[in-house]
């Protein structure tokens, strides 16, 4: 019997109902599988952590994390602390603490889920976006100067390192290899910014070398939106900056149905340290504690959490019961026009992950 020891970081807002169903659909599957267990670790850090405590999550955090085999992380994000308190004091910290680099975020239209591009059919639409997780927009490097005063500057500096897009670069162009289409979209924006981005695409073109069979092409952000909208069929693999991919993968989410059904993994490739899996909805306070948080996202991610701890066989079971309950109409949430609740959802994956045992 196989035990990976997974970390439990609900966060904020509908992040603490989403990832207790998680805990829920892993101990469903652990029952189902008889070769499988997890033991699980709960941290409570967030806004509440931060009101207590004055921080995010504790100065040692990261070493409470790092014997941990994966992390299901929840939300970042609370009405009443700022921002980039939230984000940097918590996601951020562990992402670039851990040197999760690659951010991977599948897209596609799950059986029984009404896309808005009604042209579009499931098979029109199915994506990865690989997004630069370590560096970029969100590299931290800028300052304020004269606060409050006539003459007040901010910056923030869009930080890029030959290394750092090398193995973003390198790591899209292998998973492009990898799906059967063999097609890898390179999104940029070199036409304005003449620096950092234009070394992005010299280094796209170099590392397409090494995969001569790989067929990619370059496309600017801006563009990239409308050719997601009007011409979906084209694009398979995409690789984009921090900034663009993380605004990209949110309309890709919203094309495929809902915020509420996408997932994420923040990836160190390398496995030097344990990666983290993520629901990208936030934290969603305007519906905390009604039971109407749409929990698949979090079950999407724990099947890319099972994929990177080598479990293809359970991954696929857990897949198959999210698509089994999407199709029914009367399991939606109301991101989706249903009415069904987040418990209602969960104990149907659940259910359908032990039926699935039982016929296999």
């Amino acid at each position: 019997m196989k035990t990976y020891r997974i970390a439990l970081i609900p966060g904020d807002g509908i992040g603490k109902e989403v990832i207790p169903a998680g805990r829920e659909l892993l101990e469903a599957l652990a029952a189902a599988h008889g070769a499988l267990r997890f033991e699980f670790e709960r941290f409570d850090w967030g806004g509440d952590h931060y009101r207590a405590h004055g921080a995010m999550m504790p100065a040692d955090g990261l070493d409470a994390l790092r014997a941990m085999d994966a992390i299901l992380f929840g939300s970042a994000g609370d009405p009443h602390i700022p921002d980039h308190i939230t984000l940097w004091g918590l996601r951020l910290k562990i992402c670039q603490g851990f040197d999760q680099y690659a951010n991977v975020r599948p897209t596609r239209i799950l059986p029984g889920i009404d896309g808005p591009l009604k042209r579009c059919g499931p098979l029109d639409l199915d994506w990865v976006i690989v997004r630069e997780n370590s560096e970029g927009e969100y590299s931290g490097v800028g300052g304020r100067v004269h606060p409050g005063q006539p003459i007040e500057a901010a910056t923030d500096v869009s930080m890029m390192t030959r290394a750092g897009v090398q193995r973003i670069m390198r790591f899209a162009f292998g998973l492009a290899q990898s799906r059967p289409r063999k097609r890898l979209t390179v999104v940029t924006k070199s036409n304005a910014q003449r620096h950092a981005m234009v070394m992005w695409d010299e280094i796209a073109l170099q590392v397409a070398a090494e995969f001569p069979d790989v067929a990619w092409d370059k496309e600017l952000v801006d563009a990239c939106t409308a050719r997601m909208v009007n011409r979906p069929a084209t694009l398979d693999t995409l690789v984009a900056t921090n900034l663009h991919a993380d605004i990209l993968s949110d309309l890709a989410a919203a094309l495929a149905g809902s915020l509420g059904i996408a997932p994420t993994a923040n990836l160190d490739p390398e496995r030097r340290y344990p990666s983290m899996f993520e629901p990208i909805h936030g934290s969603a306070f305007d519906i905390m504690g009604k039971g109407w948080a749409n929990p698949i996202g979090t079950f999407w991610s724990i099947v890319m959490l099972l994929e990177h701890l080598g479990e293809a066989q359970a991954a696929q079971r857990v897949m198959q019961a999210i698509e089994h309950v999407t199709a029914d109409a009367a399991l939606h949430t109301r991101d989706l026009g249903g009415t069904a609740t987040t418990e209602q959802v969960t104990r149907a994956v659940c259910a359908r992950v032990g039926a699935a045992a039982l016929a296999g």
